[in-house]
C-alpha cells in the first residue's frame, strides 16, 4: 500500500509585498490556461504589485475547453 501525502497541493494566503514592505493577504489570478496545466499569478490584495506565479499540474481545465 503506497502512503499519500497528507496534503494534495498548498495555497498562499499571504506573501511578503516589496512595494508594501510587509506580509499582505495575496489574490490569486488566472493568466492562462495550458495543456499541462493552469498558470496563475499572485496579486498583492493592498496595492495590487504582482509577487509570484504559480503553475499547477491538473490539465482537466484544458480537456474542458476543447471539444471533443
Amino acid at each position: 500500500m503506497q502512503e499519500r501525502p497528507s496534503y494534495e497541493e498548498l495555497e498562499v494566503s499571504e506573501l511578503f509585498c516589496p512595494r508594501c514592505r510587509q506580509a499582505r493577504p495575496v489574490r490569486q489570478r488566472l493568466l492562462i490556461v495550458l495543456p499541462q496545466g493552469s498558470k496563475y499569478d499572485y496579486q498583492c490584495r493592498v496595492c495590487g504589485e504582482s509577487l509570484g506565479t504559480k503553475t499547477d499540474d491538473d490539465p482537466t481545465a484544458f480537456s474542458v475547453l476543447l471539444p471533443r
